[in-house]
């Protein structure tokens, strides 16, 4: 039996906080109506979904024109009449249609925006909030969020070159208390910030970190964040952790990485975060190593007792990630929709993950809209991590989110990653 005719599939352009075009895709059922807003990433993986772009004069060529005339044109045609709730069989329908293993046919940007909006239509007809449609009954896992109050890289206009030097409240019981704590350290380093860098350094980067004017080492972000923390009175309810993004300062020729004024080697830039590790509370480094470096990686993970996230390792693609498992490199997903492509795809990675003992991180991007569907699949997937930035809107309502869910699971919910993982320092 149909549950949810699908009647129409709409897209139209519309802005991201970037002010940069995106998709909002709508699919519409005799049963409910379900919406969705396309995320983009800046620092991106070579092994991403396609992002299609239209590449004439407007926006710089970034508008996506071709992408929902892909979706009203050719997509759309292919899923009226289809049961909204049949999430794998319209997923498998769009893959065909593609027919690339990187999404460069459809664009990735209009299937995950078709693939999202489906999942969105098959909670309204059935009367389910999003995470409790994805998760089943059992789904009650609030994330422990990362928060990434000090940006570089690709992410901000400084000198830092890791992109993202994230405290992590892992002392706090809840999500209200995680965002509460990690606010108030936010404004405390800010306070310090200005104090010790000037006016100048209170401007943020993409997701609402601070960018301290003429800090080109990590580790005295890390000193920052650590003093903020113990001026607030939460010394040891924090953790710190990275994303460092090692591919964006690796030179693929000489085989080195552009760290503190020095080409390193891998084994000097592994030797770096062992000390790394030993001085500071340091609980997770994300993509430690250029995103083609298996190998690598792997001896990473076996030698530093903390959790190593594959973001541009894996790409959320359940083929990589198969990679990843088989050679023991890194132990935990950095989990994107939009990376892979479906709902479907995103899930499998997801599911493959924690059957194989890693963990699981759900993740905004740059790009990103006020849409909350993020903060849902994190609960849906019971995983235990997110990482959504600090301010600006688009990022605080996720927080928003996971706190109207939080309170409608009550006494229901847990919170935070499963004990007995590197988290628990």
């Amino acid at each position: 039996m149909t549950v949810a005719p699908i009647d129409a599939v709409h897209a139209r352009e519309i802005l991201d906080n970037r002010l940069e075009p995106t998709l909002r895709v709508t699919v519409e059922t005799e049963t409910g109506t379900g919406r969705a807003d396309v995320p983009c990433g800046r620092s991106r993986g070579e092994h991403e979904a396609h992002d299609l772009r239209d590449g004439d004069d407007r926006y710089r060529g970034r508008g996506v024109r071709q992408a929902v005339a892909n979706v009203t044109e050719r997509i759309a045609p292919e899923l009226v009449g289809r049961d909204a709730t049949d999430q794998r069989a319209i997923d498998a329908t769009l893959l065909d249609l593609d027919g690339t293993p990187t999404k460069t046919n459809l664009g990735g940007n209009a299937i995950t925006g078709v693939s999202l909006a489906v999942l969105r239509a098959g909670a309204d007809a059935t009367g389910l909030p999003l995470y409790r449609y994805l998760g089943g009954a059992d789904a009650h896992v609030l994330p422990l969020p990362f928060f990434d109050l000090i940006e570089g890289g690709e992410l901000a206009g400084g000198d830092l070159p890791f992109q993202e030097h994230q405290v992590v409240p892992v002392g706090a019981d809840s999500v209200a208390e995680a965002v509460q704590w990690s606010a108030e350290v936010y404004y405390e380093l800010g306070d310090i910030v200005r104090a010790e860098y000037g006016e100048a350094s209170l401007n943020v980067g993409a997701e609402g970190g601070y960018n301290p004017i003429g800090i080109d080492d990590p580790r005295e972000a890390f000193e920052l964040e650590l003093a903020a923390i113990e001026e607030c009175g939460y010394e040891g309810e924090f953790a710190l952790a990275a994303d460092v993004a090692a591919s964006h300062f690796y030179d693929p020729e000489t085989e080195t990485y552009a760290l503190l004024g020095e080409a390193m080697t891998r084994e000097d830039l592994i030797g770096f975060y062992a000390d790394l590790v030993d001085t500071y509370p340091v609980v997770s480094l994300e993509d430690p190593l250029d995103q083609h470096d298996f190998a690598g990686v792997a001896d990473l993970t076996d030698r530093l007792d903390i959790q190593i996230v594959g973001d541009d390792l894996f790409t959320t693609n359940p083929d990589r990630l198969r990679t990843g498992i088989d050679r023991d490199a890194a132990n935990a997903l950095l989990w994107k929709v939009n990376q892979v492509g479906t709902v479907t795809e995103a899930v499998e990675a997801a599911r493959m993950a924690t059957r194989n003992g890693y963990a699981v991180q759900v993740s905004e991007r740059s790009g990103q809209t006020p849409d909350t569907w993020l903060a849902d699949l994190a609960v849906g997937l019971d995983a235990g991590q997110i990482k959504t930035g600090v301010t600006r809107g688009e990022r605080t309502e996720q927080y928003n989110r996971l706190l109207e869910i939080e309170a409608a699971l009550g006494d229901a919910a847990t919170f935070g990653p499963p004990g007995d993982t590197p988290l628990d320092r």
